[in-house]
């Protein structure tokens, strides 16, 4: 693995399955957040289901989490190592000319997603990780939906949760589409993965701040 990471191409490599291991869960978070506008119930039942389930618990979660470690570190050491090799180019030639503005801002749109996660963790992952083994209280019949609601009563939580997902679209933008092209992805689907990617990356945080401005506005 080391190996691996030593080279420029085996760390875009690693980046991209990274980042495409993270867009599925993002895409899976998002569909779960989706139940607790169409059916509290069922956002109850999936919810004590994902935080209670061993597997999800011991073996799924700090992959998770090693995965988000991985990507950013990663992300902020390509960055660097772009940078230093960029600086003799743009010397010569207008850098700008040959990249998008998201290419060129993405450990800036990274570094207010990480900021965002930190956020995120300390409204929702901490204190069911306090509940459950700390203070040692059973989730079952624990209602997860009124405790989303309560979170985006808040007017200020709910405006930096869409500032955050802005900086997410920009981010996916450019990234879903490095991804594909970093593990190989150029041939004669090339341009349906390019429109998928544009889709995605515009739909799935349009549809996170829908539902936090549903349940701001409906609490």
């Amino acid at each position: 693995m080391s190996g691996i990471l030593n080279s420029s191409i085996g760390r875009k490599f690693a980046m991209a399955l990274s980042a495409l291991f993270l867009m599925f869960f993002l895409l899976q978070h998002f569909l779960i957040n989706l139940l607790s506008v169409i059916s509290p119930e069922a956002f109850n039942e999936v919810s004590y289901f994902m935080g209670n389930n061993p597997l999800i618990q011991y073996a799924m979660q700090p992959i998770l989490l090693i995965g988000v470690l991985f990507h950013f570190i990663m992300g902020f050491v390509l960055e660097i190592k772009n940078r230093k090799a960029r600086q003799i180019s743009y010397a010569k030639n207008n850098g700008a000319a040959n990249s998008t503005w998201m290419s060129r801002n993405m450990i800036w749109s990274g570094a207010a997603i990480l900021l965002f996660m930190v956020f995120h963790f300390k409204d929702f992952w901490v204190p069911e990780i306090v509940e459950k083994y700390v203070e040692g209280k059973s989730q079952l019949g624990k209602d997860f939906h009124h405790h989303v609601v309560h979170m985006f009563e808040d007017p200020i939580r709910v405006g930096v949760y869409v500032l955050a997902f802005v900086f997410l679209a920009l981010h996916l933008l450019h990234g879903f589409d490095s991804a594909f092209q970093s593990v190989g992805a150029n041939n004669k689907y090339t341009k349906g993965l390019k429109r998928f990617s544009k889709i995605y990356a515009i739909g799935i945080p349009v549809g996170f701040i829908i539902i936090a401005l549903f349940h701001h506005f409906n609490h």
